[in-house]
């Protein structure tokens, strides 16, 4: 089931979650896949590429894609536990200026993710059904289990569709 965009989630996550088609555990799991191909088998030059002036790297992307799936994840857990606190708000931008990923290696990013994102897999299958519904207040807005659920992985979704188009396909279009 989805989740209803006027109780389970902001009105800025739409842009995420409107992505997800597929059940979210089914996208989730394939997303595994997805970002291994993607981002697996670039070069530490490619590594390094962004599309425009200010924009993060390719790695930096990844980077935000897997602080984003601990965030969400988090949220989603302590929420689910029944955590009645409200949680901070995100700042991506922040985090990845922190996250120094442009030291790193694609593949302990790729690894990285993929022990990430197994995690938050595994807390979604093993939800009993109640606590999905559950959810609570981060960055001053109500969101629930499911709605995290589909921000995650509507979140990989948009990066991975914008790494498609403004990376590789610029990177593709400018080595021809």
């Amino acid at each position: 089931m989805r989740p209803d965009p006027a109780t389970e989630y902001a009105p800025h996550h739409e842009k995420y979650v409107s992505l997800i088609t597929d059940p979210v555990l089914v996208a989730l799991r394939d997303q595994r896949s997805e970002v291994v191909e993607l981002f697996g088998s670039l070069t530490p030059e490619q590594g390094s590429l962004r599309y425009g002036e200010g924009k993060w790297t390719l790695r930096e992307v990844l980077g935000h894609i897997i602080d984003g799936d601990r965030v969400f994840g988090f949220r989603a857990f302590a929420f689910a536990r029944g955590e009645a606190a409200s949680l901070p708000t995100y700042s991506p931008d922040g985090y990845v200026t922190n996250g120094g990923y442009d030291a790193r290696s694609m593949q302990s990013l790729v690894a990285e993710f993929l022990a990430v994102r197994d995690s938050i897999i595994h807390l979604f299958d093993t939800l009993e059904p109640e606590a999905w519904t559950r959810g609570g207040m981060a960055s001053n807005a109500r969101v629930s289990v499911r709605g995290l659920a589909y921000i995650a992985a509507g979140h990989a979704a948009h990066h991975i569709k914008i790494v498609r188009e403004r990376y590789l396909d610029a990177d593709a279009a400018a080595s021809s």
